[in-house]
């Protein structure tokens, strides 16, 4: 057959476009492509839950894809272990307790599992504010493009209405420091600290915690979790990144079932 470049470009933008529209109104939006919003992604998705994930970068995965110092080599501990069953990831076991997988096999089974269970994710799309409504509740996502953010060009953006947004965003926090930049004496569980250094032991665990709702209508997860609320980083070991995830997930299907 004889290739039309028109055809081409039409396709791709007509169908993007009828995507993008049905995904301005979700259940649940995710901020953030990394192993935590993965994760909660596949399980909403299961839960039936209409969700949708927003990345500003080109490539979907955060921090795994380079496993430890491009070392493409993860460590799940045993408590996370049937998270990497439940995704078909293959991995071995070091030590008793210690799991290693391949980081790039792992990044694109998680990212698999969240497209197969109906998440739409959308990659360079940037989230630089919330829209809050009523009861003082975080009710969607003013998005721009990545490069539009990066480049820091005055355009315009939109927006998307969510019944419960995740932050994945890794180290920044970005949606809960922007909640708490534009709201600011908020009495929820919002302050965003900081991390402190790495410790994996306390950040893995303290992490069940640090996952939760900290403002309405926002749930925290992932490194972010510790961010917001001043705990250790963890390194390349991924097990409490993977259970916080699920524990996001669960605990926006728990709220949306309310």
């Amino acid at each position: 057959m004889e290739l039309d470049e028109t055809i081409i470009t039409r396709a791709i933008v007509d169908e993007f476009s009828k995507v993008f529209m049905d995904y301005i109104e979700v259940d649940v939006a995710l901020v953030g492509g990394g192993p935590a919003n993965l994760v909660a992604a596949k399980y909403l998705g299961e839960a039936g839950l209409k969700t949708v994930l927003f990345e500003k970068k080109l490539s979907i995965g955060g921090g795994m894809w380079g496993g430890g110092m491009m070392f493409p080599r993860i460590v799940v501990q045993e408590d996370a272990k049937h998270i990497l069953d439940d995704f078909g990831i293959n991995y071995h076991e070091y030590e008793k307790g210690y799991y290693v997988a391949s980081s790039v096999e792992s990044v694109g089974k998680l990212i698999s599992g969240a497209t197969d269970a109906g998440t739409e994710i959308f990659n360079l799309i940037d989230v630089e504010d919330v829209m809050i409504r009523e009861n003082d509740t975080v009710c969607g996502l003013v998005i721009n493009w990545g490069a539009v953010s990066m480049m820091r060009l005055h355009v315009d953006p939109l927006a998307i209405r969510a019944k419960v947004v995740i932050d994945g965003t890794g180290h920044d926090a970005g949606v809960c420091s922007t909640v708490q930049r534009k709201i600011p004496g908020t009495e929820m569980d919002l302050d965003v600290i900081g991390e402190k250094p790495m410790w994996a032991d306390v950040g893995e665990k303290i992490l069940m915690e640090t996952t939760k709702e900290v403002y309405p209508g926002l749930i925290v997860t992932g490194m972010a979790a510790n961010a917001v609320a001043g705990a250790p980083r963890m390194g390349p070991v991924f097990g409490g990144m993977m259970l916080s995830g699920k524990k996001a997930a669960e605990l926006a299907i728990e709220k949306l079932q309310k």
